[in-house]
Protein backbone atom coordinates (compact mmCIF):
# COMPACT_ATOMS: atom_id res chain seq x y z
CA UNK A 1 0.00 0.00 0.00
CA UNK A 2 2.83 2.41 0.77
CA UNK A 3 4.28 1.91 -2.73
CA UNK A 4 0.90 2.62 -4.32
CA UNK A 5 0.48 5.76 -2.23
CA UNK A 6 3.99 6.93 -3.08
CA UNK A 7 3.24 6.60 -6.79
CA UNK A 8 -0.07 8.36 -6.28
CA UNK A 9 1.58 11.26 -4.44
CA UNK A 10 3.84 12.00 -7.42
CA UNK A 11 1.00 13.33 -9.54
CA UNK A 12 -1.81 14.07 -7.10
CA UNK A 13 -1.60 17.40 -5.24
CA UNK A 14 -4.82 17.83 -3.24
CA UNK A 15 -5.27 21.17 -1.49
CA UNK A 16 -5.88 19.55 1.90
CA UNK A 17 -3.04 17.06 1.59
CA UNK A 18 -2.82 13.42 0.59
CA UNK A 19 -3.75 12.03 4.04
CA UNK A 20 -7.08 13.86 3.81
CA UNK A 21 -7.86 12.12 0.53
CA UNK A 22 -6.83 8.76 1.96
CA UNK A 23 -9.01 9.12 5.02
CA UNK A 24 -11.96 10.43 3.01
CA UNK A 25 -11.90 7.39 0.72
CA UNK A 26 -11.37 5.03 3.65
CA UNK A 27 -14.38 6.48 5.48
CA UNK A 28 -16.47 6.24 2.31
CA UNK A 29 -15.63 2.53 2.05
CA UNK A 30 -16.35 2.10 5.78
CA UNK A 31 -19.77 3.72 5.39
CA UNK A 32 -20.71 1.31 2.61
CA UNK A 33 -19.31 -1.67 4.53
CA UNK A 34 -21.27 -0.73 7.64
CA UNK A 35 -24.47 -0.43 5.66
CA UNK A 36 -23.97 -3.75 3.86
CA UNK A 37 -22.97 -5.51 7.07
CA UNK A 38 -26.16 -4.48 8.81
CA UNK A 39 -28.38 -5.08 5.79
CA UNK A 40 -27.15 -8.58 4.94
CA UNK A 41 -26.13 -9.99 8.34
CA UNK A 42 -28.21 -8.04 10.83
CA UNK A 43 -25.05 -7.13 12.78
CA UNK A 44 -24.46 -3.50 13.82
CA UNK A 45 -22.65 -1.12 11.48
CA UNK A 46 -19.66 -0.92 13.81
CA UNK A 47 -18.66 -4.43 12.70
CA UNK A 48 -18.37 -3.21 9.10
CA UNK A 49 -16.44 -0.11 10.18
CA UNK A 50 -13.99 -2.22 12.17
CA UNK A 51 -13.49 -4.73 9.35
CA UNK A 52 -12.57 -1.94 6.93
CA UNK A 53 -10.15 -0.42 9.44
CA UNK A 54 -8.63 -3.83 10.12
CA UNK A 55 -8.09 -4.48 6.42
CA UNK A 56 -6.49 -1.05 5.98
CA UNK A 57 -4.21 -1.57 8.97
CA UNK A 58 -3.09 -5.02 7.87
CA UNK A 59 -2.44 -3.65 4.37
CA UNK A 60 -0.03 -1.09 5.81
CA UNK A 61 -2.17 2.05 5.74
CA UNK A 62 0.11 4.87 6.86
CA UNK A 63 -2.55 7.42 7.78
CA UNK A 64 -2.78 6.30 11.41
CA UNK A 65 0.20 7.09 13.63
CA UNK A 66 0.99 5.12 16.79
CA UNK A 67 1.16 6.23 19.54
CA UNK A 68 -1.73 8.60 18.93
CA UNK A 69 -0.75 12.23 18.51
CA UNK A 70 -1.73 15.46 16.83
CA UNK A 71 -5.01 15.74 14.95
CA UNK A 72 -5.59 11.97 15.10
CA UNK A 73 -5.48 12.03 18.90
CA UNK A 74 -7.74 15.07 19.05
CA UNK A 75 -10.36 13.53 16.75
CA UNK A 76 -10.35 10.31 18.76
CA UNK A 77 -10.75 12.23 22.02
CA UNK A 78 -13.48 14.37 20.47
CA UNK A 79 -15.39 11.32 19.25
CA UNK A 80 -15.09 9.67 22.67
CA UNK A 81 -16.10 12.90 24.42
CA UNK A 82 -19.28 13.24 22.36
CA UNK A 83 -20.32 9.67 23.13
CA UNK A 84 -19.48 9.95 26.84
CA UNK A 85 -21.25 13.31 27.19
CA UNK A 86 -24.40 11.71 25.85
CA UNK A 87 -23.95 8.67 28.10
CA UNK A 88 -23.32 10.88 31.13
CA UNK A 89 -26.53 12.74 30.36
CA UNK A 90 -28.41 9.46 30.71
CA UNK A 91 -27.27 8.84 34.30
CA UNK A 92 -29.43 10.51 36.99
CA UNK A 93 -27.50 10.44 40.25
CA UNK A 94 -30.75 10.13 42.19
CA UNK A 95 -31.05 6.63 40.69
CA UNK A 96 -28.13 5.51 42.84
CA UNK A 97 -29.84 6.92 45.91
CA UNK A 98 -32.97 4.88 45.27
CA UNK A 99 -31.07 1.79 44.08
CA UNK A 100 -27.53 1.88 45.54
CA UNK A 101 -26.91 -1.74 44.57
CA UNK A 102 -26.38 -0.60 40.98
CA UNK A 103 -23.33 1.36 42.14
CA UNK A 104 -22.20 -1.65 44.18
CA UNK A 105 -22.63 -3.82 41.10
CA UNK A 106 -20.48 -1.41 39.08
CA UNK A 107 -17.68 -1.36 41.65
CA UNK A 108 -17.82 -5.15 42.03
CA UNK A 109 -17.48 -5.92 38.33
CA UNK A 110 -14.77 -3.30 37.80
CA UNK A 111 -12.69 -4.42 40.79
CA UNK A 112 -13.04 -8.09 39.88
CA UNK A 113 -12.05 -7.39 36.26
CA UNK A 114 -8.96 -5.44 37.29
CA UNK A 115 -7.64 -7.93 39.84
CA UNK A 116 -8.52 -11.01 37.79
CA UNK A 117 -6.68 -9.70 34.72
CA UNK A 118 -3.74 -8.53 36.86
CA UNK A 119 -3.32 -11.89 38.60
CA UNK A 120 -3.60 -13.86 35.37
CA UNK A 121 -1.02 -11.63 33.68
CA UNK A 122 1.40 -12.08 36.60
CA UNK A 123 0.75 -15.84 36.54
CA UNK A 124 1.76 -15.80 32.86
CA UNK A 125 5.10 -14.18 33.86
CA UNK A 126 4.16 -10.69 32.67
CA UNK A 127 6.12 -8.11 34.75
CA UNK A 128 4.01 -6.35 37.37
CA UNK A 129 4.72 -2.91 35.88
CA UNK A 130 3.12 -4.18 32.65
CA UNK A 131 0.36 -6.29 34.21
CA UNK A 132 -1.10 -3.31 36.10
CA UNK A 133 -1.60 -1.10 33.04
CA UNK A 134 -2.97 -4.06 31.07
CA UNK A 135 -5.55 -4.60 33.82
CA UNK A 136 -6.57 -0.94 33.56
CA UNK A 137 -6.94 -1.27 29.79
CA UNK A 138 -9.10 -4.37 30.27
CA UNK A 139 -11.19 -2.59 32.91
CA UNK A 140 -12.68 -0.17 30.38
CA UNK A 141 -15.86 -1.26 28.66
CA UNK A 142 -16.92 0.58 25.49
CA UNK A 143 -20.01 2.78 25.74
CA UNK A 144 -19.29 3.84 22.14
CA UNK A 145 -19.72 0.31 20.76
CA UNK A 146 -22.65 -0.41 23.05
CA UNK A 147 -24.58 2.74 22.11
CA UNK A 148 -24.03 1.97 18.41
CA UNK A 149 -25.35 -1.55 18.94
CA UNK A 150 -28.35 -0.16 20.82
CA UNK A 151 -29.07 2.36 18.04
CA UNK A 152 -28.78 -0.21 15.26
CA UNK A 153 -30.94 -2.78 17.06
CA UNK A 154 -33.40 -0.13 18.31
CA UNK A 155 -33.15 -1.57 21.79
CA UNK A 156 -34.73 -0.27 24.98
CA UNK A 157 -35.28 -1.87 28.36
CA UNK A 158 -33.70 -2.59 31.75
CA UNK A 159 -30.81 -4.68 30.36
CA UNK A 160 -29.93 -2.01 27.79
CA UNK A 161 -30.07 0.87 30.27
CA UNK A 162 -28.14 -0.95 32.98
CA UNK A 163 -25.46 -2.11 30.55
CA UNK A 164 -24.93 1.48 29.33
CA UNK A 165 -24.74 2.80 32.90
CA UNK A 166 -22.29 0.11 34.06
CA UNK A 167 -20.14 0.52 30.93
CA UNK A 168 -20.07 4.29 31.47
CA UNK A 169 -19.09 3.94 35.12
CA UNK A 170 -16.31 1.46 34.29
CA UNK A 171 -15.06 4.00 31.76
CA UNK A 172 -15.03 6.66 34.48
CA UNK A 173 -12.84 4.44 36.69
CA UNK A 174 -10.54 3.43 33.84
CA UNK A 175 -9.99 6.97 32.57
CA UNK A 176 -9.25 8.34 36.04
CA UNK A 177 -6.90 5.56 37.12
CA UNK A 178 -5.37 5.04 33.66
CA UNK A 179 -4.50 8.72 33.14
CA UNK A 180 -3.06 8.95 36.66
CA UNK A 181 -1.07 5.72 36.27
CA UNK A 182 0.42 6.97 33.00
CA UNK A 183 1.62 10.11 34.80
CA UNK A 184 3.53 8.11 37.41
CA UNK A 185 4.70 5.16 35.31
CA UNK A 186 8.29 6.40 35.38
CA UNK A 187 8.20 7.61 38.97
CA UNK A 188 8.64 5.70 42.18
CA UNK A 189 5.80 6.37 44.61
CA UNK A 190 7.11 6.15 48.15
CA UNK A 191 4.10 7.53 50.04
CA UNK A 192 0.34 7.41 49.74
CA UNK A 193 0.38 11.10 48.79
CA UNK A 194 2.71 10.38 45.85
CA UNK A 195 0.32 7.69 44.67
CA UNK A 196 -2.85 9.73 45.06
CA UNK A 197 -1.55 13.05 43.73
CA UNK A 198 -1.88 12.17 39.97
CA UNK A 199 -5.40 10.81 40.57
CA UNK A 200 -6.43 14.01 42.34
CA UNK A 201 -4.96 16.18 39.56
CA UNK A 202 -6.65 14.26 36.72
CA UNK A 203 -9.97 14.10 38.52
CA UNK A 204 -9.79 17.69 39.79
CA UNK A 205 -8.97 19.27 36.42
CA UNK A 206 -11.62 17.14 34.70
CA UNK A 207 -14.25 18.16 37.26
CA UNK A 208 -13.43 21.85 36.82
CA UNK A 209 -13.69 21.64 33.02
CA UNK A 210 -16.88 19.56 33.35
CA UNK A 211 -18.43 22.10 35.71
CA UNK A 212 -17.69 25.00 33.34
CA UNK A 213 -19.05 23.03 30.38
CA UNK A 214 -22.27 22.06 32.16
CA UNK A 215 -22.87 25.57 33.57
CA UNK A 216 -22.43 27.23 30.18
CA UNK A 217 -24.79 24.75 28.56
CA UNK A 218 -27.28 25.16 31.40
CA UNK A 219 -27.30 28.93 30.89
CA UNK A 220 -27.72 28.44 27.14
CA UNK A 221 -30.67 26.10 27.66
CA UNK A 222 -32.46 28.82 29.63
CA UNK A 223 -33.12 30.78 26.45
CA UNK A 224 -32.29 28.32 23.62
CA UNK A 225 -34.58 25.55 22.41
CA UNK A 226 -33.03 22.12 23.25
CA UNK A 227 -34.18 20.80 19.85
CA UNK A 228 -32.70 23.71 17.92
CA UNK A 229 -29.97 23.13 15.39
CA UNK A 230 -28.01 26.04 16.88
CA UNK A 231 -28.15 24.43 20.32
CA UNK A 232 -26.49 21.31 18.96
CA UNK A 233 -23.87 23.40 17.19
CA UNK A 234 -23.14 25.14 20.48
CA UNK A 235 -22.92 21.78 22.23
CA UNK A 236 -20.45 20.34 19.73
CA UNK A 237 -18.33 23.49 19.77
CA UNK A 238 -18.15 23.55 23.56
CA UNK A 239 -17.29 19.84 23.77
CA UNK A 240 -14.51 20.39 21.22
CA UNK A 241 -13.16 23.31 23.25
CA UNK A 242 -13.37 21.34 26.49
CA UNK A 243 -11.57 18.42 24.82
CA UNK A 244 -8.61 20.62 23.90
CA UNK A 245 -8.49 22.48 27.22
CA UNK A 246 -8.82 19.47 29.52
CA UNK A 247 -5.97 17.57 27.87
CA UNK A 248 -3.72 20.66 27.89
CA UNK A 249 -4.32 21.32 31.61
CA UNK A 250 -3.45 17.78 32.68
CA UNK A 251 -6.93 16.34 32.91
CA UNK A 252 -8.75 13.80 30.78
CA UNK A 253 -10.87 15.18 27.94
CA UNK A 254 -13.27 12.19 27.74
CA UNK A 255 -13.59 12.13 31.53
CA UNK A 256 -14.44 15.85 31.56
CA UNK A 257 -17.12 15.30 28.91
CA UNK A 258 -18.58 12.36 30.84
CA UNK A 259 -18.72 14.32 34.09
CA UNK A 260 -20.10 17.33 32.21
CA UNK A 261 -22.98 15.26 30.89
CA UNK A 262 -23.72 13.92 34.37
CA UNK A 263 -23.66 17.42 35.90
CA UNK A 264 -25.88 18.83 33.18
CA UNK A 265 -28.37 16.04 33.84
CA UNK A 266 -28.60 17.19 37.46
CA UNK A 267 -28.87 20.88 36.55
CA UNK A 268 -31.33 20.28 33.73
CA UNK A 269 -33.21 17.06 34.54
CA UNK A 270 -35.74 17.43 31.72
CA UNK A 271 -35.03 14.94 28.92
CA UNK A 272 -33.55 16.39 25.73
CA UNK A 273 -32.18 14.86 22.57
CA UNK A 274 -29.89 15.98 19.79
CA UNK A 275 -31.87 17.24 16.78
CA UNK A 276 -31.81 15.37 13.52
CA UNK A 277 -30.38 18.40 11.72
CA UNK A 278 -26.95 17.72 13.18
CA UNK A 279 -27.23 13.97 13.61
CA UNK A 280 -24.74 13.15 10.85
CA UNK A 281 -21.83 15.06 12.43
CA UNK A 282 -21.58 12.93 15.60
CA UNK A 283 -22.24 9.83 13.48
CA UNK A 284 -19.32 10.68 11.18
CA UNK A 285 -16.99 11.27 14.14
CA UNK A 286 -18.09 7.98 15.67
CA UNK A 287 -17.41 6.09 12.44
CA UNK A 288 -14.00 7.77 12.17
CA UNK A 289 -13.28 6.71 15.74
CA UNK A 290 -14.03 3.03 15.06
CA UNK A 291 -12.04 2.99 11.81
CA UNK A 292 -9.08 4.70 13.49
CA UNK A 293 -9.09 2.28 16.43
CA UNK A 294 -9.16 -0.82 14.24
CA UNK A 295 -6.59 0.59 11.79
CA UNK A 296 -4.11 1.34 14.58
CA UNK A 297 -4.77 -1.90 16.46
CA UNK A 298 -4.32 -4.01 13.31
CA UNK A 299 -0.79 -2.64 12.93
CA UNK A 300 0.28 -4.29 16.18
CA UNK A 301 3.20 -6.70 16.28
CA UNK A 302 1.25 -9.94 15.89
CA UNK A 303 3.22 -12.96 17.05
CA UNK A 304 2.63 -16.47 18.36
CA UNK A 305 4.01 -16.00 21.90
CA UNK A 306 1.77 -12.99 22.44
CA UNK A 307 -1.36 -14.77 21.17
CA UNK A 308 -1.73 -16.95 24.27
CA UNK A 309 -1.46 -13.90 26.55
CA UNK A 310 -4.03 -12.01 24.48
CA UNK A 311 -6.48 -14.91 24.54
CA UNK A 312 -5.99 -15.36 28.28
CA UNK A 313 -6.68 -11.66 28.88
CA UNK A 314 -9.84 -11.79 26.76
CA UNK A 315 -11.11 -14.97 28.43
CA UNK A 316 -10.54 -13.83 32.00
CA UNK A 317 -12.03 -10.41 31.22
CA UNK A 318 -15.19 -11.97 29.80
CA UNK A 319 -15.54 -14.20 32.85
CA UNK A 320 -14.78 -11.40 35.33
CA UNK A 321 -17.34 -9.04 33.79
CA UNK A 322 -20.06 -11.71 33.94
CA UNK A 323 -19.20 -12.88 37.47
CA UNK A 324 -18.82 -9.32 38.76
CA UNK A 325 -22.22 -8.26 37.45
CA UNK A 326 -23.70 -11.45 38.91
CA UNK A 327 -22.15 -10.92 42.36
CA UNK A 328 -23.48 -7.37 42.52
CA UNK A 329 -26.90 -8.36 41.26
CA UNK A 330 -28.28 -9.21 44.71
CA UNK A 331 -30.80 -6.54 45.63
CA UNK A 332 -30.25 -4.55 42.42
CA UNK A 333 -33.76 -5.18 41.09
CA UNK A 334 -32.68 -7.31 38.11
CA UNK A 335 -33.15 -11.03 37.55
CA UNK A 336 -30.20 -13.40 37.20
CA UNK A 337 -31.02 -13.87 33.53
CA UNK A 338 -30.92 -10.12 33.00
CA UNK A 339 -27.61 -9.94 34.88
CA UNK A 340 -26.13 -12.49 32.49
CA UNK A 341 -27.10 -10.45 29.43
CA UNK A 342 -25.87 -7.24 31.06
CA UNK A 343 -22.48 -8.85 31.62
CA UNK A 344 -22.37 -9.98 27.98
CA UNK A 345 -23.34 -6.52 26.72
CA UNK A 346 -20.38 -4.99 28.58
CA UNK A 347 -17.73 -7.06 26.80
CA UNK A 348 -16.74 -4.68 23.93
CA UNK A 349 -13.40 -2.84 24.08
CA UNK A 350 -12.57 0.00 21.73
CA UNK A 351 -11.53 3.65 21.78
CA UNK A 352 -11.25 4.16 25.55
CA UNK A 353 -8.91 1.20 25.91
CA UNK A 354 -6.84 2.39 22.93
CA UNK A 355 -6.57 5.89 24.37
CA UNK A 356 -5.36 4.54 27.74
CA UNK A 357 -2.82 2.27 26.03
CA UNK A 358 -1.57 5.21 23.96
CA UNK A 359 -1.06 7.27 27.12
CA UNK A 360 1.18 4.54 28.53
CA UNK A 361 3.23 4.38 25.32
CA UNK A 362 3.73 8.15 25.31
CA UNK A 363 4.66 8.22 29.00
CA UNK A 364 7.16 5.34 28.76
CA UNK A 365 8.03 4.00 25.28
CA UNK A 366 9.91 0.96 26.64
CA UNK A 367 7.18 -0.18 29.03
CA UNK A 368 4.45 1.07 26.70
CA UNK A 369 5.69 -1.18 23.91
CA UNK A 370 5.24 -4.23 26.14
CA UNK A 371 1.76 -3.04 27.07
CA UNK A 372 0.73 -2.27 23.49
CA UNK A 373 1.84 -5.61 22.04
CA UNK A 374 -0.82 -7.30 24.20
CA UNK A 375 -3.40 -4.53 24.44
CA UNK A 376 -3.75 -3.71 20.73
CA UNK A 377 -4.65 -7.22 19.51
CA UNK A 378 -7.05 -7.61 22.46
CA UNK A 379 -8.74 -4.29 21.63
CA UNK A 380 -9.13 -5.21 17.96
CA UNK A 381 -10.61 -8.62 18.71
CA UNK A 382 -13.00 -7.29 21.34
CA UNK A 383 -14.16 -4.39 19.19
CA UNK A 384 -15.36 -6.95 16.63
CA UNK A 385 -16.29 -9.89 18.85
CA UNK A 386 -17.64 -7.64 21.61
CA UNK A 387 -20.07 -5.93 19.22
CA UNK A 388 -21.39 -9.34 18.13
CA UNK A 389 -21.74 -10.57 21.74
CA UNK A 390 -23.54 -7.37 22.77
CA UNK A 391 -25.92 -7.71 19.83
CA UNK A 392 -26.75 -11.30 20.72
CA UNK A 393 -27.26 -10.31 24.38
CA UNK A 394 -29.74 -7.55 23.49
CA UNK A 395 -31.72 -9.84 21.21
CA UNK A 396 -31.71 -12.66 23.77
CA UNK A 397 -32.92 -10.21 26.41
CA UNK A 398 -35.86 -9.41 24.12
CA UNK A 399 -35.24 -5.65 24.16
CA UNK A 400 -34.79 -5.02 20.43
CA UNK A 401 -37.77 -3.66 18.53
CA UNK A 402 -36.13 -4.66 15.27
CA UNK A 403 -36.16 -8.28 14.07
CA UNK A 404 -32.83 -10.00 13.55
CA UNK A 405 -33.69 -10.95 9.96
CA UNK A 406 -31.78 -8.68 7.53
CA UNK A 407 -33.92 -6.05 5.87
CA UNK A 408 -32.64 -7.10 2.46
CA UNK A 409 -34.77 -10.24 2.66
CA UNK A 410 -37.86 -8.08 2.85
CA UNK A 411 -36.95 -6.54 -0.46
CA UNK A 412 -37.67 -2.94 0.52
CA UNK A 413 -36.36 -0.11 2.64
CA UNK A 414 -32.90 0.45 4.03
CA UNK A 415 -31.42 0.14 7.50
CA UNK A 416 -32.07 3.55 8.94
CA UNK A 417 -31.25 4.52 12.48
CA UNK A 418 -34.16 5.31 14.78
Amino acid sequence: MNEILSFWAQWLRPSAGLPTVQWSLLLAVAAMAGYLCQRHTGLPKVVGYSLVGTAAGLAGFSGAVWPLQGIGLFLLELGISIVLFECGGRIPLRWFRHNPMVLVQSIAESALTYFAVYWVMVWLDIPTHVAGPLALVALAASPAVLTRVVADTRAAGPVTERAIVLATLSTLYALTLGSARAEQINRQSTTLLDTMYPVVVVLGVSIIVAAVLSLVLRMALRFMNPTSENTSMLLLALIAAATAVAAHMGGSAPLAALLGGMLLKQLNPRPWAWPRQLGSAPALLTMLMFVLVSTVAAQADWSGPVASVVLALIAVRLAAKAVGVGLGNVGSGASWRQALWVGCAMTPMSSIALLIASQFVVASPSTGHLIARVALPAILLMELLGAVIATVAIYRAGESSKPWAPLARGGHGDSREP
